[in-house]
């Protein structure tokens, strides 16, 4: 049985650049840090970031896949101005619905999409069963 997400990894081309932006933008821990990996605590998941620097990069900049990290609606502002500060690449996120809560979407110095989101699984399942008639539930 799987209990829960043990940790993320990310591979990056600068270890001090990726771990200056977890620590300083997303406010991490830093819990170890060595040659070429460094772990970080964000809210309390295991942030892994693995330095290799000869692997091509540009693959992510078309992909949706993306990591998402919780936020409360009333700290929404204060994080878009928090991110415009650092002159964070914040992007064009989807269009959305009240119903589908607020996000931030934008990457980190390696192009990996990140989200801010004020929405819980909950709410995500409520406003499908109320907007999107055609999916099928299972819970």
């Amino acid at each position: 049985m799987i209990h829960s997400i043990n940790h993320v990894c990310y591979s990056v081309s600068n270890l001090s650049d990726s771990i200056a932006f977890y620590r300083d933008i997303l406010k991490g821990k830093v819990l170890v840090e060595g040659r070429t990996t460094a772990y970080l605590d964000i809210g309390g998941l295991w942030v892994a970031l693995n330095e290799e620097k000869d692997i091509p990069r540009n693959e992510i900049q078309h992909s949706y896949t993306h990591m998402a990290f919780s936020i409360s609606e009333s700290d929404f502002g204060d994080w878009q101005q928090w991110l415009e500060s650092k002159a964070v690449n914040i992007l064009k996120g989807r269009e959305r619905s009240d119903g589908d809560r607020k996000s931030i979407y934008f990457t980190d110095p390696d192009g990996h999409k990140l989200e801010l989101h004020t929405g819980t699984l909950e709410d995500r399942l409520d406003y499908y069963r109320k907007s999107k008639h055609r999916m099928k539930f299972s819970i």
